[in-house]
C-alpha cells in the first residue's frame, strides 16, 4: 500500500490532540474514515504507531520516532514548494517576519515601506513575539526571518549582526529643553519612571542594568506598549528608558545619557541553519543592511 502525505498528517494531528474526535474535526473528516486512515499507515510501515488500549490515544516508541521524522519530512516539503514558487526577479514572493515587540516602534515600518516600494509583489507577514518564540518558529520554518538581539541562541539559529542599539534615559522635551550632561545612575533613585513591562527584552535589560548598580527607582507606570509609554512620558514629569532610535522619532522627547551608560545590544537578522533563503528573504537582508548603514546606526 502506497504511503501518501495526507497520512503523515493525520497522524500528526492525532499525535497533537492525543485522540481521534479532536483531530478528525481539525481535519474535517470522521472519526471512522480517520481510524481507518491511521490504521493503513501502520500497516504500510509494517508496526504498531498509537498504542489505543489506555483512556486516551498516546504515541508508541515507534510512533514517536515516526513523528519525528514525519514532521522533517512534511517540513522540508513545505520549504521546496515555497522554492518552487519563488521567483528570482522578485516579481512575487512571500516574507513571513518576526520581531521583538521594541521593533515596531522605530525599524519595522520604514523597512516595510521600503521592501514594498521596491519590490511591490512580495507579500509582507510580520508578527511582534519575544525571542525564544522567534527562534523557535524558525527552526519550525513557521518564520523566514527574525529581527531580535544576538547572544546565545538555541542550536540550529543563525544570527547576522545588524547594528549596536542604545539606550538613554527618555524625558519630556518640554521639561528638559537643550543637550544634557550624563546623569549618575545614583540619581535614578530619586526619580519616578515609566518603563516597559517585564515581557520585553528591553525591561529585562534595563533592570540588570539598575541591579548591577544597586539602583533601585520607583516605578510608577509600566506599559507593554512603546507607543504607550512615549506618550505617558512627553505628557508628564515621568522618565522612561528606550532605545535612542525611538527617541529621534519623537520631537517631544528628549534623551538624557547616563554615567556609566547602558551596556550596547547588538541587534541581528535570525534565521534557520541550513534552510532555503528564498530570494525575498534574500532582498530584505539585503534591504535592512542597507537601512541601518544610511541611518548612521552604531556598527554592531
Amino acid at each position: 500500500m502506497a504511503l501518501e502525505l495526507r497520512h503523515l498528517r493525520y497522524l500528526l494531528a492525532v499525535a497533537e490532540h492525543a485522540g481521534f474526535t479532536r483531530a478528525a474535526e481539525e481535519l474535517r473528516i470522521s472519526q471512522p474514515t480517520l481510524s481507518q486512515q491511521i490504521k493503513q499507515l501502520e500497516r504500510t510501515v509494517g508496526v504498531q504507531l498509537l498504542d489505543r488500549t489506555g483512556r486516551g490515544v498516546r504515541l508508541t516508541d515507534a510512533g514517536e520516532t515516526y513523528v519525528h521524522h514525519a514532521r522533517g519530512a512534511l517540513r522540508e516539503l513545505a520549504a521546496a514548494e515555497r522554492a518552487v514558487h519563488d521567483v528570482a526577479d522578485l516579481s512575487r514572493g512571500h516574507l513571513r517576519l518576526a520581531v521583538t515587540p521594541t521593533f515596531t516602534a522605530y525599524l519595522v515600518g520604514p523597512l516595510a515601506a521600503e521592501l514594498h516600494a521596491r519590490h511591490p509583489g512580495i507579500t509582507l507577514d510580520v508578527k511582534d513575539m519575544a525571542q525564544d518564540r522567534i527562534e523557535a518558529g524558525l527552526l519550525a520554518d513557521e518564520l523566514d526571518l527574525g529581527i531580535a538581539f544576538d547572544g546565545p541562541h538555541l542550536p540550529g539559529i543563525t544570527a547576522t549582526p545588524l547594528y549596536a542599539e542604545t539606550l538613554s534615559l527618555v524625558t519630556a522635551a518640554e521639561s528638559a529643553p537643550g543637550p544634557h550632561p550624563p546623569l549618575p545612575v545614583a540619581d535614578l533613585a530619586d526619580r519616578q519612571l515609566a518603563l516597559l513591562s517585564g515581557d520585553f527584552a528591553t525591561r529585562g535589560h534595563i533592570d540588570a542594568y539598575l541591579a548591577a548598580h544597586r539602583v533601585r527607582p520607583r516605578i510608577a507606570v509600566e506599559a507593554n506598549s512603546v507607543q504607550t509609554l512615549t506618550e505617558i512620558v512627553q505628557r508628564t514629569g515621568l522618565a522612561t528608558v528606550l532605545p535612542d532610535a525611538v527617541t529621534e522619532e519623537h520631537p517631544h522627547l528628549a534623551p538624557v545619557p547616563l554615567e556609566p551608560a547602558l551596556p550596547h545590544r547588538t541587534v541581528a537578522l535570525l534565521g534557520r541553519e541550513n534552510a532555503y533563503r528564498s530570494a525575498a528573504a534574500g532582498a530584505f537582508t539585503h534591504l535592512a543592511q542597507h537601512h541601518v548603514r544610511a541611518r548612521g546606526y552604531t556598527p554592531a
